[in-house]
């Protein structure tokens, strides 16, 4: 992998959000002036980082949500699903059992998360064990991120080496299920001016379904280098291996998930399975150039080594007691390098404030992919129908040469210039331009052994240059509350998250746009408690949504979503802690015509309405209690409108026990009341079971 001299580049941070549970504004202020973190932009309680600038999270014209390390132990979350569930405007999907994939405002996607604010889009769980927090974005915002987020972003903001003190905690965990982890974090200050972080994780996966087993290990040693007062480095490297078996969940019988089969595996055990092997190298340089000018910059490699095969449900006939199944396997092979830099300034003009931001941002992607079809001896094909039986008896079964043999070298360079500008005590306005240009070179190995007698020689490349807007406009008719109104763009190009579907058709096109348009309004109640409340739409052209008649094929479409949601986090009481949120929306699409008329569909993996509500209470110093809600009505599982999920309400609890200030406990009971519920589909026949009734019980030592 190269990386090219025509850009060294850019925005390093991703507008990050610092917790919303806000704090005294004055003394967030000064903190914040104290402390620019690893991201490369100031963070305090009040603090915005995912913006790039010193910007209090109250005058920010967008939706945050952030779920801290400290949230993610209390509930005992494992994955990014499980983050998801407790965010307003974000639903899951099944991301086939082999990647996160996540529904936000209506844009379903397997490519817009970050680490760092540095891109991550392949396609696997993502671990959480090294996590500070992790900050769900929302609404769509090329102009910090580049290309995709068209409904927002997921960015995962990881620990680094501390210099000023050294610790050891452990934490163990194991369910009623037998899966279970073990996980180190220790950080070791050198001197002054070094410290050393290492975290690490074994997580043994297992759940109710039959046969579902896998395990996963990683590790992220980290290291800090405080140069002078003025300038400190970070790196840092990190190893994952994941190997779990695939498991796709259970099919449709009359437009509702299959009742009765919970547990039943539609697949064979024996061929069903993923496994990732990941290496991911950064370092982190921020620097001071004076005491209105802050520089950073970012430098990542990360080589990436990802397989699954797996059998999966296509239709269920309970008359002629039948299943049938399809089948593949798919290797992908990707390195990327990533560079950003960001300039921060602070300037006054006048009784006029600026904080200008520019950056440019540069990267390489190189991938290789290819498919294998199942083929059964019974049916020559690669489906096959065959009487029902639990467990499955499977018709003999290889695999077919290559049907999908491709790579892909994309490459894209972007600049931006931001300014937040301070009118006065009641006005500020933010405005900026991103240019992107991105280029795609595709070598469809099948199509160049084939010739191009068929006017496919194989050699596919598509070039997109886009200019991506960002405006808004805060009121603040007090210290404590803001209003605002922000309109954003964002684009993705025509070959989609992975970049390997180019086309003699698709190159041709335009790139999918993003069109955002929020009102919003932010109020600090009380030093330790937040309420904020927005309302949206978005809507996206020349869009892609998986074919309802062939799941592994897409189709062009146009969406609109609206909507509205409203976040409680912080402090009632002294004792009593709450974060809450609801989301209502609505999307669809927008001009399909049948029959001559128009006939928009409900999009898919949207509910209507996401309640959420997690509160924890100090009974004593040494017993804490808590209980959540997680409700969720009805929603489609694919375009076609065909299958629907019901409504389900899902209640958590969890009792904590401090030993000592060393050594803690806690419970936490998932599904108390034992619901039976199907919280998230892939398509019409690939639907995940919930967990019934489970209990996790964990320790953490800490010296």
């Amino acid at each position: 992998m190269k990386l090219s001299t025509k850009a060294i580049s850019a925005a390093v941070l991703l507008a990050l959000y610092g917790n919303v549970a806000l704090a005294d504004e004055t003394d967030s202020k000064e903190e914040s002036v104290e402390r620019i973190t690893v991201r490369g932009a100031f963070f305090g309680q009040q603090v915005a980082t995912a913006v790039k600038t010193p910007t209090l999270l109250i005058n920010v014209p967008q939706s945050v949500s952030v779920v801290s390390a400290e949230q993610i132990a209390q509930q005992a979350l494992f994955s990014i699903s499980d983050v998801m569930q407790y965010t307003p405007g974000v639903s899951i999907g099944l991301g086939e059992d082999h990647r996160d994939q996540v529904t936000i405002r209506g844009q379903n996607t397997t490519a817009d998360f970050f680490v760092d604010g540095l891109r991550d889009d392949v396609q696997y769980f993502r671990p959480l064990y090294n996590l500070e927090r992790v900050e769900i974005l929302r609404g769509a915002n090329a102009l910090l991120f580049g290309r995709g987020g068209g409904g927002g972003v997921v960015n995962r903001v990881t620990k680094v080496a501390d210099t000023q003190e050294n610790f050891t905690t452990l934490s163990a965990g194991i369910d009623t299920f037998s899966a279970g982890s073990i996980s180190v974090d220790t950080n070791k200050v050198i001197d002054e001016k070094n410290a050393f972080r290492f975290n690490g994780v074994f997580d043994a996966i297992d759940n109710h379904r039959d046969f579902k087993d896998g395990e996963r290990y990683a590790f992220n040693p980290t290291y800090t280098w405080h140069v002078s007062e003025d300038t400190r480095v970070v790196a840092s490297y990190e190893y994952v291996n994941d190997d779990r078996l695939v498991d796709r969940g259970v099919p449709s019988l009359n437009g509702a998930p299959l009742e009765g089969y919970d547990n039943t595996y539609f697949g064979d055990p024996d061929f069903n399975n993923t496994t990732l092997e990941a290496h991911i190298a950064r370092v982190r340089v921020d620097h001071s150039l004076s005491q209105n000018w802050n520089l950073n910059g970012s430098l990542q490699f990360a080589d990436y080594d990802k397989a699954y095969q797996n059998l999966y449900p296509v239709n269920f006939d309970d008359q002629a007691g039948t299943v049938t199944l399809d089948g593949y396997r798919d290797t992908t092979a990707r390195e990327n390098a990533l560079v950003q830099v960001n300039l921060i300034g602070q300037i006054t003009s006048g009784n006029i404030e600026h904080t200008v931001l520019t950056g440019v941002e540069y990267g390489n992607q190189e991938t290789a992919n290819d498919r294998r079809d199942a083929f059964f001896a019974d049916s020559q094909d690669d489906q096959v129908t065959f009487g029902f039986s639990d467990p499955l008896v499977i018709p003999e079964m290889t695999l077919t040469d290559a049907v999908r043999d491709r790579s892909s070298d994309v490459t894209f360079t972007s600049v931006f210039l931001q300014d937040e500008i301070k009118l006065s005590e009641h006005w500020i306005v933010v405005a900026g331009l991103r240019y992107d240009n991105f280029d795609i070179d595709v070598v469809d190995t099948i199509e160049v052994n084939n010739g191009a007698d068929d006017g496919n020689n194989g050699l596919l490349t598509s070039s997109d240059s886009q200019v991506s807007p960002r405006a808004g406009v805060i009121y603040k008719p007090a210290e404590s509350v803001s209003l605002y109104a922000s309109y954003s763009k964002s684009f993705l190009p025509r070959s989609g998250d992975q970049f390997l579907t180019l086309s003699l058709t698709s190159q041709a096109l335009d790139a999918e746009e993003f069109e955002n348009k929020e009102i919003g309004v932010k109020w600090n109640v009380s030093d330790s408690l937040s309420v904020t409340a927005a309302a949206f739409e978005v809507e996206r052209e020349n869009g892609t949504a998986q074919d309802p008649n062939n799941p592994e094929a897409s189709i062009l479409t146009g969406t609109e979503t609206s909507g509205y949601e409203i976040q409680v986090v912080g402090s009632l009481s002294e004792k009593w802690t709450i974060n809450a949120g609801y989301s209502n929306l609505d999307g669809q699409e927008m001009g399909r015509i049948s029959d001559g008329e128009l006939a928009n569909r409900d999009l898919a993996q949207l509910p209507e309405h996401m309640l959420t509500v997690w509160n924890q209470y100090q009974v004593n110093t040494q017993w804490r209690v808590a209980l959540g809600v997680i409700y969720q009505s009805e929603q489609y599982a694919s375009l076609s409108n065909s299958v629907t999920l019901p409504d389900f309400t899902r209640v958590d609890a969890a009792v904590y026990y401090n030993y000592s200030e060393d050594l803690k406990f806690q419970l936490n009971v998932e599904n108390l009341f034992d619901e039976d519920y199907f919280p998230s589909a892939h398509n019409d026949n690939n639907i995940s079971t919930g967990e019934p009734l489970n209990a996790r019980i964990s320790l953490q030592y800490s010296f």
